[in-house]
């Protein structure tokens, strides 16, 4: 354990962030996992509508650091090229 106080405090500081980023984190996949279940059903208005709903939450967990910007831009390219080659 640390001894001196700035030290104690950045370990307290990063196990909040740590928790922030695991809530923001796990709800993205969340989102993204129901968009992957909307176009497993084929249903492409359901799709559609994930897709805006799962983009939302990814970019805002980007603009929170939690994702690298680019990361964020590949999942979204990678999601809405499936929902676009739904028929």
């Amino acid at each position: 354990m640390a001894n001196i106080k700035s030290a104690k405090k950045r370990v307290l500081v990063s196990r909040v962030r740590a928790e922030r980023n695991k809530s923001i984190r796990s709800e993205a996949k969340t989102y993204v996992k129901k968009l992957e279940a909307a176009i497993a059903s084929g249903d492409k208005a359901a799709a559609a509508e994930a897709l805006k709903t799962a983009t939302g939450v990814l970019e805002k967990a980007t603009s929170k650091g939690v994702y690298h910007k680019n990361t964020t831009s590949r999942k979204i390219s990678r999601m809405s090229k499936a929902v676009n080659a739904m028929e």
